[in-house]
């Protein structure tokens, strides 16, 4: 301990540091924080065991990602001698995955032209059109998804066509489909967006009701998947606190 104390004095200090940034990055409760500036070392030390280790689990994301970056690669040399639906498809997936919506979606433009039976390859062009916020483009693809199978994704299709209608205005469309994903999806995604809807259309104690059933979601997660669907979980928070200022 003196040996620390002799090469960092303040390594204490640097500790808590650490432990802000992440805290600031990643976003967890809010009483984090005052347990690391108050608590000092021991109140850092106790913050990193509990969120931050079980944190590292997420860097097998990381690496993978290096990995899907080469495959992209590949797939963009392979594509040059063998332009074929699939190859595309499999290009446009893991653009998607990276987030890269705007080339995802020219991938799956060309296996579409190519190949235009796959729902799945629909459904991913969606997606990346709702990456994009191009909602009416996105909708097309929806309704070709949740057309020929409602239940697609568990209900996720319907799901995110319900919001897509819903961001255009088109409340009629968008209330029939939420009522059937609400019944059978209870993904913090869909959750969300179903009481953002019930925001827009005034009915402020219905969707009060139904952020805190997102909210009140989060006790019944695994330590994972609380970590992964955070986003969620911090949107809600933001709604809510908008609700109670619209009164």
């Amino acid at each position: 301990m003196f040996g620390l104390n002799y090469l960092f004095p303040h390594w204490g200090i640097l500790v808590q540091i650490f432990a802000i940034v992440h805290f600031v990055r990643r976003r967890p409760e809010n009483y984090w924080f005052f347990i690391i500036f108050f608590g000092g070392f021991l109140g850092a030390a106790v913050y990193i065991v509990v969120e931050v280790l079980p944190d590292l689990t997420l860097l097998r994301g990381v690496f993978q990602g290096f990995g899907k970056r080469s495959r992209i690669q590949a797939l963009e040399t392979l594509i040059l001698d063998n332009p074929s639906p699939g190859n595309y498809e499999e290009l446009g997936e893991l653009l998607l995955e990276q987030k890269q919506y705007k080339r995802a979606r020219e991938a799956f433009n060309k296996a579409i032209a190519a190949r235009a039976d796959s729902p799945h390859t629909f459904y991913f062009r969606a997606e990346s059109s709702l990456g994009l916020n191009d909602f009416p483009a996105a909708i097309a693809d929806l309704e070709r998804v949740v057309g020929g199978d409602s239940k697609f994704d568990y209900y996720r299709a319907a799901g995110l066509l319900a919001d897509a209608y819903a961001r255009t205005g088109d409340m009629d469309r968008a209330a029939p489909l939420f009522e059937l994903a609400t019944q059978f999806s209870t993904t913090p995604e869909t959750l969300y967006n179903y009481a953002h809807f019930l925001k827009l259309q005034n009915r402020s104690s219905e969707a009060r009701e139904w952020t805190e059933k997102l909210l009140l979601k989060k006790r019944t997660l695994p330590g994972y998947m609380q970590r992964r669907e955070r986003p969620w979980f911090r949107k809600a928070k933001a709604l809510r606190k908008e609700l109670a200022n619209a009164g």
